[in-house]
């Protein structure tokens, strides 16, 4: 700063000022994106980082410090999530679950010493693993099956289901053993339909127990089986049959009235009033 007199010469003096600004709060915290995004698999351990958020404010000392928080968020995301308050690590706390929720978008805030604060959305979508097993539900079981039945006879009426999605959630179907059974699948998908796909042969086997293996299109496949127990009854399809074709006798022309000549035998191979034998 310069004084001049009005004397001929002037005179004049100087003196130098210096001026200190102090910092006023007039810049709020800015994060380096609107809107994070990161893509994630389910079943992640707790404290896997998802994301990083940064936020910077112009001002200085504690006016220019910047803490993390949740903006405003539903009421499962602290529950999954949690903010570190300085670094701006979003890690999981929770187990993550595709199959109750594959998206999540909530907010979060960052704010400076003097109170203001600025806001940036996340965005978490959840990948599929394959972590669930086929299920197999019986809807309807007809059981005993008459021996004589038709090929082509509905015998039970199944619903497959995989909680899973893509090829992870892909099922198909086998019956295990030498089976009677065949698989038709309905035209939903998820519903499956065993029917005869050969002659039953009661007398060959009354009872069918079969395993019903379910397997998904995951790597690696996951299997679920069900157990089905089948049971023939029997049809009058066997006529009785002699132990000899022929039975030759020889007796004295002297044989007393009521004497035992010879005795024949026929078996039958039904069971019950079928398998019972009268001679005539």
């Amino acid at each position: 700063l310069m004084a001049v007199d009005g004397g001929d010469p002037a005179r004049s003096g100087t003196v130098q000022l210096h001026i200190n600004v102090t910092d006023l709060n007039d810049n709020p915290p800015v994060f380096s994106k609107r809107i994070y995004e990161a893509r994630v698999a389910e079943n992640l351990p707790a404290g896997s980082l998802v994301l990083r958020v940064q936020a910077t404010d112009a001002d200085a000392g504690s006016n220019g410090r910047v803490s993390y928080s949740f903006g405003s968020v539903p009421d499962d995301v602290p529950l999954l999530f949690a903010i570190d308050s300085k670094s701006g690590e979003l890690r999981t706390v929770g187990a993550l679950d595709f199959e109750e929720n594959s998206k999540y978008s909530f907010g979060l805030e960052a704010r400076d010493g003097g109170g203001l604060t600025g806001h940036c959305e996340v965005q978490i979508d959840i990948t599929d693993e394959n972590d669930n097993v086929p299920e197999i539900t019986i809807l309807s079981l007809s059981s005993p099956v008459p021996e004589d039945a038709p090929t082509g006879t509905v015998v039970a009426l199944l619903k497959v289901r995989d909680r899973d999605s893509g090829e992870n959630g892909q099922v198909s179907c086998e019956l295990s053993g030498e089976s009677p059974l065949s698989i038709v699948a309905s035209s939903g998908g998820s519903y499956k339909v065993l029917v005869l796909a050969k002659a039953l042969d009661r007398e060959g086997a009354a009872v069918h127990e079969l395993v019903l293996r379910a397997s998904d299109g995951g790597d690696p496949a996951r299997t679920g089986t069900a157990r089905i127990r089948v049971t023939v009854v029997d049809a009058n399809d066997n006529a009785p049959v002699f132990s000899q074709a022929e039975y030759t006798v020889r007796v004295p022309e002297d044989v007393p009235v009521g004497s035992t000549l010879v005795t024949v035998t026929a078996t039958d191979a039904d069971e019950g009033q079928n398998g019972q034998v009268k001679y005539s």
